[in-house]
């Protein structure tokens, strides 16, 4: 069975491959770049979750596959839980890391380490013949001062999880997966995914 995640982000979708893989199910994983190209929807919502289906619902409609999307991000407690929604442009629009994690560093400068907790958090949305559905997996830590290792994207090189002193950047592709916000996430929608690929198996008897 073929499961589109709508997404053109090539680590997102390695991600999503490994942890699939890693429960050996029967399904393959394509992305935004393996379909025909269509009007990809402006993600204008309020929430996570509003994200998550707006980006699902398009990649379902457009595909026909059953579709995964997700709307992840970071929040800080000292900056009342922003970026939220607009991690990915919170330096502006052009969705630039390193330029996101600077203005991140320079606004939590002055904070204390006691202080500068905050969470990463995924939320993962399917869209099928059969519905919605939504989970959230949430990995809470805090924010180093500066950044710190090679793996993972985004904020991953700020982030340090709770029980760890290394970043997720730090950590290897297995050890980010046990623990991380998409990973928990993931493996909450596992089952739907599961039950999808044995409807589909049981239609082609």
């Amino acid at each position: 069975m073929k499961v589109l995640l709508a997404s053109h982000n090539a680590k997102k979708l390695a991600e999503l491959r490994r942890l699939a893989a890693g429960l050996d199910l029967g399904i393959e994983v394509v992305g935004l770049d393996d379909v025909p190209p269509y009007d990809e929807p402006v993600e204008d919502g309020d929430t996570f979750v509003d994200n998550a289906l707006i980006k699902a619902r398009a990649g379902f409609v457009v595909s026909g596959l059953p579709t995964l999307a997700d709307d992840s991000g970071i929040e800080v407690d000292v900056l009342n839980r922003m970026p939220g929604v607009r991690s990915a442009r919170w330096a502006g629009p052009a969705k630039d890391d390193a330029a996101n994690n600077a203005l991140l560093l320079a606004q939590i400068d002055d904070v204390p380490d006691e202080r500068r907790t905050g969470r990463f958090v995924a939320v993962v949305a399917l869209v099928c013949a059969d519905g919605e559905h939504v989970v959230r997996g949430e990995m809470p830590g805090r924010i180093a001062r500066e950044e710190r290792g090679e793996n993972g994207f985004g904020y991953d090189p700020l982030f340090v999880p709770d029980g760890e002193t290394r970043t997720s950047a730090e950590l290897s592709a297995q050890e980010k997966d046990a623990i991380s916000h998409r990973g928990k996430a993931m493996r909450d929608v596992i089952p739907l995914l599961t039950a999808l690929e044995q409807t589909e198996r049981r239609s082609r008897w």
